[in-house]
């Protein structure tokens, strides 16, 4: 087992905002701005936070080799009591703990260690709170060679966990960027590692949870999961180079670039989508005027695989005109009718694939 590392407290006393750092700073504020100004656009937020959230769970849980399929998570959405793939079961697990993060943190304004623990327990399914045992240790997958040890004693891990929400929720204790604010306490939580499990996961939730609090953000829409999916290996190499020489500027760096990086995806898939609403608001209205309404326009849009339960409650009408609604869709080519078991699900095809097909960046 390699030594025990002990985590410096925060704030960090050595200088952490370097030129690079600032330069990288205008262009992550420039992008996650454009970013707060085009979701104000969607005349439904819960449209994405419904499909947003789908696609950071599944991409957070495969950086854990948790790996699914979208259309068995958007299955999982429809009949929760047909979920047999323990895969899908995990990433479904982390969509509620997003959920239960965004609830904690609108009510309060703050991430607290309470609400980390909340959190962690809807994604794990257990209440087991901070490790109070020692042993643990990250090993290398392939070589099973230990690579890093956090703190092993329980008075240790509630002092750091402490001090890390201070830092969080009290500006005064440092006056660094935000942005370069959430890159530290990022480090600083998977440093600790104070869960048995589920410590990328729930690290990863208190990055947009961080910012959601900041108010950088209208609703928690910035997902860095598939940032770090593309770039893994850096992510863990950068990780443990801080911890070894204690400086943050690379790592500071790597995640501003993720940040800049997948706020200007989410800002392709978010126009893509509007085009996509905008065209069938139109079509259906043209088309189909005497089923076309608002709320039905947004449930095709809030679930890309929706089912009569959805659209019943949605738009407030009986569960035959709901299915009359979707078959009258479908039929007009806005939706692709599938079945399983005994029950109809629609998807939306468009929809869908905005969601999953990664824009290019230039």
């Amino acid at each position: 087992m390699t030594d025990e590392y002990i985590p410096p407290m925060l704030p960090l006393t050595a200088g952490i905002e370097s030129i690079a750092i600032y330069k990288k700073l205008i262009f992550a504020h420039r992008y996650l701005a454009e970013l707060k100004g085009i979701v104000e656009t969607i005349p439904n937020e819960a449209i994405l936070i419904s499909t947003l959230t789908i696609q950071e769970a599944k991409d957070s849980s495969e950086i854990e080799n948790i790996i699914t399929t979208h259309d068995e998570l958007y299955k999982a959405e429809l009949f929760a009591d047909m979920l047999t793939n323990s895969a899908a079961k995990e990433v479904n697990q982390y969509t509620a703990a997003l959920h239960t993060g965004f609830r904690l943190v609108a009510e309060t304004g703050l991430v607290t260690s309470n609400h980390i623990i909340e959190i962690q327990s809807v994604l794990e399914q257990n209440t087991a709170g901070f490790r109070r045992l020692p042993g643990t240790s990250l090993m290398n997958e392939k070589t099973k060679k230990v690579i890093y040890t956090p703190p092993q004693n329980i008075a240790a891990i509630n002092k750091l966990m402490t001090n890390l929400e201070q830092y969080m929720n009290n500006d005064e204790m440092c006056d660094l960027d935000p942005l370069v604010k959430m890159a530290i306490i990022h480090h600083q939580f998977e440093s600790i590692h104070p869960f048995y499990d589920g410590n990328g996961r729930t690290g990863r939730i208190i990055c947009i949870l961080y910012l959601f609090a900041q108010q950088l953000l209208k609703i928690p829409v910035l997902y860095l999961s598939r940032f770090i999916i593309q770039n893994k290996d850096e992510y863990y190499r950068l990780l443990q180079e801080t911890r070894i020489t204690g400086d943050y500027e690379p790592w500071v760096l790597y995640m501003l670039s993720g940040i800049e990086n997948t706020s200007r995806q989410t800002i392709e898939i978010i126009k893509s989508i509007k085009i996509i609403m905008a065209d069938y608001k139109l079509r259906i209205r043209r088309d189909l005027p005497k089923i076309y309404s608002q709320d039905l326009l947004n449930n095709l849009f809030k679930h890309p695989y929706t089912k009569i339960e959805f659209l019943k409650n949605d738009i407030g009408k009986s569960r035959l005109t709901a299915t009359k609604y979707l078959d009258i869709l479908a039929e007009n080519g806005f939706l692709q009718k599938e079945k399983i078991g005994r029950y109809n699900y629609y998807i939306n095809v468009p929809l869908l694939e905005a969601l999953t097909d990664l824009p290019e960046l230039t």
